[in-house]
């Protein structure tokens, strides 16, 4: 008998977020960066045009985290969209 592994990316939590300030691809790369600090992150995808920034990661995120990472990088998060 063979055990069901789950291999599958249903092991990740995708959240997005609203990010206000964000105005062109320098800014998308400073909020991306700052966010993909955070322990468990696998991927951040920030667009400035819609003020959406797009996370992966292993598990849910704390959302003080993900607030402290933003405003490092100079940004203000609105919260979940």
């Amino acid at each position: 008998m063979t055990a069901n592994a789950q291999t599958s990316q249903t092991d990740s939590v995708t959240t997005v977020f609203d990010v206000k300030g964000m105005t062109c691809g320098h800014c998308e790369g400073a909020v991306s960066s700052e966010i993909s600090e955070l322990a468990g992150v696998s991927s951040v995808q920030a667009v400035a045009a819609t003020g959406k920034v797009t996370v992966v990661s292993a598990a849910a995120l704390d959302e003080e985290a993900v607030r402290a990472a933003v405003d490092e990088a100079g940004y203000e998060l609105v919260g979940k969209a």
